[in-house]
């Protein structure tokens, strides 16, 4: 005698809420990763323009004149071409970091518009196994 495994209805709908859940959790999960490479973009934005406008600064002094960095409580004198060179080595990281925030945050919203389709999907057969009359 062969044993059979048939799979009610009602498992099937049990199954597929047990995927609703999960994938819901992993929805919520990609959002706030979303979240946080969005404030992490806005704080990457932020210290590009400030960075730019130091430079910017710098660029209108006379090569001979004194520049001085603040390092902790203390300001201490810098090369104006070292100070330049800091901020422009700065600004290559900070527009590196943008790049890779920015490529980051495409992923993720690609893989959030998947998970909602998939969540839709499951949520549509679920409604037509509940109610199999209306299909």
């Amino acid at each position: 005698a062969r044993s059979r495994t048939m799979t009610t209805p009602m498992e099937m709908f049990h199954a597929m809420q047990a995927k609703l859940r999960e994938s819901s959790r992993e929805y919520e999960t990609i959002a706030e990763e979303l979240s946080a490479n969005s404030i992490a973009q806005q704080q990457a934005q932020q210290q590009l323009s400030e960075n730019e406008m130091v430079l910017k600064e710098l660029e209108l002094l006379e090569d001979d004149a004194n520049v001085y960095k603040l390092i902790g409580p203390v300001l201490v004198k810098q090369d104006l071409v070292e100070a330049r060179g800091n901020v422009e080595k700065r600004l290559g990281f900070i527009k590196a970091e943008s790049d890779r925030l920015e490529k980051a945050a495409a992923a993720c919203e690609k893989k959030h518009e998947e998970k909602q389709r998939a969540i839709m999907e499951l949520q549509q057969k679920m409604m037509a196994l509940a109610n199999p009359s209306a299909t």
